[in-house]
Protein backbone atom coordinates (compact mmCIF):
# COMPACT_ATOMS: atom_id res chain seq x y z
CA UNK A 1 0.00 0.00 0.00
CA UNK A 2 1.36 3.10 -1.23
CA UNK A 3 2.12 6.09 1.91
CA UNK A 4 2.69 9.66 1.53
CA UNK A 5 6.55 9.32 1.91
CA UNK A 6 6.36 7.38 -1.79
CA UNK A 7 4.64 10.35 -2.98
CA UNK A 8 5.59 13.73 -0.75
CA UNK A 9 8.10 15.95 -2.35
CA UNK A 10 11.07 16.37 -0.14
CA UNK A 11 12.97 19.10 0.65
CA UNK A 12 10.18 21.33 1.91
CA UNK A 13 11.52 24.27 3.63
CA UNK A 14 9.79 26.14 6.50
CA UNK A 15 9.10 30.13 7.24
CA UNK A 16 10.35 30.74 10.63
CA UNK A 17 6.88 32.09 12.70
CA UNK A 18 8.77 35.36 13.29
CA UNK A 19 9.65 35.80 9.60
CA UNK A 20 7.77 38.73 7.78
CA UNK A 21 5.01 38.16 5.37
CA UNK A 22 7.04 40.11 2.89
CA UNK A 23 10.07 37.34 3.40
CA UNK A 24 7.35 34.18 2.72
CA UNK A 25 6.33 35.90 -0.12
CA UNK A 26 10.07 36.21 -1.65
CA UNK A 27 11.14 32.91 0.12
CA UNK A 28 7.96 31.33 -2.39
CA UNK A 29 8.94 33.28 -5.50
CA UNK A 30 12.78 31.54 -5.24
CA UNK A 31 11.11 28.60 -4.48
CA UNK A 32 8.21 28.63 -7.03
CA UNK A 33 5.61 27.23 -4.70
CA UNK A 34 2.34 28.47 -3.48
CA UNK A 35 2.15 27.69 0.30
CA UNK A 36 5.09 27.49 3.00
CA UNK A 37 4.71 25.68 6.15
CA UNK A 38 5.63 27.84 9.10
CA UNK A 39 7.83 26.58 12.15
CA UNK A 40 8.75 27.25 15.23
CA UNK A 41 12.37 27.99 17.02
CA UNK A 42 11.76 24.44 18.09
CA UNK A 43 11.88 23.45 13.79
CA UNK A 44 8.32 21.61 14.75
CA UNK A 45 5.61 22.82 11.96
CA UNK A 46 2.93 25.52 13.70
CA UNK A 47 1.51 26.33 10.16
CA UNK A 48 1.10 26.35 6.83
CA UNK A 49 0.78 30.12 4.86
CA UNK A 50 -0.47 30.31 1.16
CA UNK A 51 0.26 32.71 -1.71
CA UNK A 52 -3.64 33.39 -1.37
CA UNK A 53 -3.41 33.92 2.72
CA UNK A 54 -0.73 36.87 1.58
CA UNK A 55 -3.09 38.50 -0.67
CA UNK A 56 -6.55 38.58 0.77
CA UNK A 57 -6.14 38.29 4.70
CA UNK A 58 -2.58 40.93 4.06
CA UNK A 59 -2.27 42.95 1.48
CA UNK A 60 -6.42 43.36 0.94
CA UNK A 61 -7.09 44.33 4.43
CA UNK A 62 -4.52 47.18 3.98
CA UNK A 63 -1.88 45.75 6.35
CA UNK A 64 2.03 45.74 5.61
CA UNK A 65 3.51 43.03 4.83
CA UNK A 66 6.74 43.78 5.94
CA UNK A 67 5.62 44.02 9.83
CA UNK A 68 3.08 41.48 9.42
CA UNK A 69 4.57 37.56 11.14
CA UNK A 70 4.04 34.79 9.07
CA UNK A 71 2.46 32.84 12.51
CA UNK A 72 -0.52 35.72 12.24
CA UNK A 73 -2.06 33.77 9.36
CA UNK A 74 -1.40 30.10 10.17
CA UNK A 75 -4.90 29.17 11.00
CA UNK A 76 -5.93 25.60 11.47
CA UNK A 77 -3.09 22.88 10.64
CA UNK A 78 -3.78 19.56 8.79
CA UNK A 79 -1.03 17.42 8.59
CA UNK A 80 0.10 13.58 7.83
CA UNK A 81 2.46 11.58 8.95
CA UNK A 82 4.95 9.82 6.57
CA UNK A 83 4.00 6.73 6.78
CA UNK A 84 0.18 7.43 6.59
CA UNK A 85 -1.42 5.81 3.40
CA UNK A 86 -2.20 7.45 0.69
CA UNK A 87 -6.28 6.84 1.05
CA UNK A 88 -5.64 8.77 4.74
CA UNK A 89 -3.98 11.23 2.69
CA UNK A 90 -6.54 11.62 0.26
CA UNK A 91 -9.41 11.84 2.90
CA UNK A 92 -8.01 14.10 4.83
CA UNK A 93 -7.17 16.61 1.68
CA UNK A 94 -10.77 15.98 0.29
CA UNK A 95 -12.23 16.39 4.04
CA UNK A 96 -11.15 19.35 4.92
CA UNK A 97 -10.87 20.67 0.54
CA UNK A 98 -7.16 21.51 1.02
CA UNK A 99 -4.56 21.14 -1.95
CA UNK A 100 -1.22 20.66 -0.01
CA UNK A 101 -0.59 19.11 2.86
CA UNK A 102 2.63 19.11 5.40
CA UNK A 103 3.69 15.55 6.13
CA UNK A 104 5.49 15.39 9.19
CA UNK A 105 7.95 12.17 10.63
CA UNK A 106 8.42 12.22 14.58
CA UNK A 107 6.90 16.19 14.62
CA UNK A 108 9.05 17.24 12.12
CA UNK A 109 8.66 18.43 8.65
CA UNK A 110 9.65 15.68 6.00
CA UNK A 111 7.67 17.24 2.72
CA UNK A 112 4.62 18.35 1.32
CA UNK A 113 2.40 16.55 -0.96
CA UNK A 114 0.37 18.91 -3.57
CA UNK A 115 -1.99 18.35 -6.17
CA UNK A 116 0.81 18.03 -8.64
CA UNK A 117 2.31 15.30 -6.43
CA UNK A 118 -0.66 13.22 -6.36
CA UNK A 119 -1.12 13.56 -10.57
CA UNK A 120 2.30 12.48 -10.90
CA UNK A 121 2.44 9.67 -8.36
CA UNK A 122 -0.63 8.63 -10.67
CA UNK A 123 1.42 9.47 -14.01
CA UNK A 124 4.82 7.92 -12.79
CA UNK A 125 4.10 4.70 -10.86
CA UNK A 126 0.10 3.76 -10.98
CA UNK A 127 0.36 4.42 -7.09
CA UNK A 128 -2.48 6.35 -7.39
CA UNK A 129 -6.11 4.81 -8.82
CA UNK A 130 -8.05 6.93 -11.59
CA UNK A 131 -10.82 6.61 -8.84
CA UNK A 132 -8.70 8.09 -6.36
CA UNK A 133 -7.74 11.51 -8.47
CA UNK A 134 -10.97 11.34 -10.14
CA UNK A 135 -12.74 11.91 -6.28
CA UNK A 136 -10.18 13.51 -4.58
CA UNK A 137 -11.01 16.07 -7.21
CA UNK A 138 -14.54 15.88 -7.17
CA UNK A 139 -14.25 16.71 -3.54
CA UNK A 140 -11.70 19.67 -3.43
CA UNK A 141 -13.04 21.41 -6.85
CA UNK A 142 -16.94 20.45 -7.36
CA UNK A 143 -18.13 20.62 -3.49
CA UNK A 144 -17.61 24.57 -3.14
Amino acid sequence: MTTAREIMHTGAQCVAADQSLADAARMMRDMNVGALPICGDDQKLKGIITDRDIIVRCIAEGRDPATMKAMELAGHLHCVHADDTMDAVLHKMEQHQIRRIPVIDNDRLVGMISEADLAMGHRDGQRLTDQQIIDFMDSVYMKR
